[in-house]
């Protein structure tokens, strides 16, 4: 099944399928309705879930820096807290008002309980498509979609479990509000708290082998979840928090263990939609199609940009362009599959046909949502024309070094002085370390001959003068990284 789905991954990705669709698809292809294999564990699907939930937030907190969410720090926050519960209360109205229409006659609060499983973006969903397009974006709008879907699953979460509470025993009182505090602080402080203490044990520990790093950190990611959910915390905010603060601190082995995550973090993604596939029955999702497609219709359309408007009103700096690029993508993935089992296993009624209406809209979202991420990000005037070149030379600075390294291709202005390396104007502090001409490496000394077309790779330990000497020549198509 791992084989088939990084087969058909390659193949979706020339045609602009989302991987992560096409997992779910080989899970269904092997399941009962399909090849026959047979498995109907919800227990099992969500322990697998938050198995790979937590290693994929703790990923996306790793690979986000401060400097990138500072700015967008409280449109984040509100869009995970208010634009949940205002998507859920918005969509649940729309459910009970037609559910009956469709021949499922929920009451208010099972509607409430199918929107609030749907209410959250998925960080999975996000995370792989924001990333694997390449795809650089105006006015700090990737940051703000991924601060919001790696912290907006908590909320979510309280939703659904106070409502099952509410369905399951007619009771909830003050209990909602007090779990609601109760998870996010103490969720809040595990994250901070554990977050610093694996990057003290990570560079106190001595292994004698560098992977050995790799196998503490996923272990360390595991045990947070694990201990804020015994102390009553949300683990998967504290799972985000400290992948988060982990990332910008200075830690041993900090780019084979980003490496290694990479990796892991595919694999447990693969196996999450896989399992998800397995569990569902394609022939109860037809019967589903058409409440399924009004609802996933309603929360594209209506739902999600209500509340993404609602929440962004007091935020004057994102244009109208980003509001609507934001709620675009609103995308739904694993997670309300993950979180639609939990009325499953406390047997709420109607919990079947949540997870089958959940898993509808799931695809739907993928295929119109999930397909258009590039595509409508010109749409709405937001996409940036200066992307960011792929890598030519994969070089990679070590930690200790503070320089910036910064890949160029040769433009016919640089060489308007002579067509000698000595002869281009570069910072006294700039090192032309590495040519790529074609498909042929070599280090340049100041008597090479270069060519428009040729890739440099310079590394200099003044970032500003160096971006100072490009933009006189006019260069403005060019990758820069630079540790600090």
């Amino acid at each position: 099944m791992l084989f088939f789905s990084l087969l058909v991954g390659k193949m979706g990705f020339k045609f602009g399928i989302p991987s992560l669709l096409l997992f779910l698809f080989v899970g269904m292809a092997m399941g009962q309705d399909g090849l026959g294999y047979h498995f109907d564990s919800a227990e099992t699907t969500q322990f697998i879930g938050i198995m790979a939930l937590s290693i994929i937030l703790f990923s996306g907190g790793m690979d986000t820096k401060y400097g990138d969410i500072r700015p967008v720090f409280a449109p984040g926050v509100v869009l995970a807290t208010l634009g949940v519960v205002f998507t859920a209360g918005v969509t649940a109205f729309f459910i009970w008002s037609v559910s009956e229409w469709f021949g499922y006659p929920l009451n208010f609060a099972e509607s409430l309980l199918l929107a609030s499983v749907m209410s959250s973006t998925d960080s999975a969903s996000v995370f792989s498509l924001l990333r694997s397009k390449s795809l650089k974006l105006r006015e700090n709008l990737r940051p703000t979609l991924e601060l919001e879907s790696g912290s907006n699953d908590p909320m979510a979460y309280i939703l659904t479990i106070v409502l099952i509470g509410y369905i399951t025993s007619g009771d909830m009182g003050w209990e909602g509000a007090v779990e609601f505090a109760t998870q996010m602080t103490v969720g809040a402080v595990c994250g901070w708290g554990l977050g610093r203490g694996i990057v003290w044990l990570v560079n106190a520990i001595n292994f004698d082998s560098t992977a050995l790093y790799s196998v503490l950190m996923v272990t360390c990611v595991l045990f947070t979840f694990s201990f804020t959910d015994k102390v009553g915390g949300n683990g998967y905010l504290a799972v985000y928090l400290a992948g988060l603060i982990v990332g910008n601190r200075r830690t041993v082995h900090k780019r084979s263990i980003a490496n290694f995550f990479d990796g892991f973090t595919w694999l447990w993604q693969i196996v999450m939609f896989l399992t998800l596939g397995l569990l569902v029955n394609p022939r109860e999702l037809m019967p589903v199609a058409g409440f399924g497609l009004a609802v996933g219709a309603f929360m594209i359309v209506l739902g999600r940009p209500l509340a993404v408007f609602a929440c962004l009103l007091p935020f004057r700096k994102f244009s109208l362009g980003a509001r609507l690029y934001v709620s675009w993508v609103g995308l739904r993935g694993a997670v309300p599959i993950i979180f639609a089992t939990y009325p499953l296993i406390a047997e709420v009624p109607h919990a079947r046909l949540m997870f089958n209406v959940v898993f509808f809209i799931t695809i739907v979202s993928l295929l119109v949502q999930g397909m258009s991420v590039g595509p409508m990000a010109k749409v709405f005037g937001v996409a940036d024309a200066a992307a960011e070149p792929p890598r030519e030379f994969g070089v990679e600075l070590p930690e200790e070094i503070t320089a910036a390294m910064s890949e160029i291709t040769v433009s016919q202005s640089m060489l308007a002085k002579g067509n000698l390396l000595m002869n281009l104007t570069l910072p006294d502090k700039a090192l032309v370390m590495m040519m790529k001409r074609h498909n042929k490496y070599l280090v340049p000394k100041g008597r090479t001959e270069l060519k428009a077309g040729d890739k440099l790779l310079v590394i200099s330990d003044d970032d500003e003068a160096l971006k100072k000497a490009y933009a006189a020549y006019g260069i403005k198509d060019y990758r820069m990284e630079k540790n600090v």
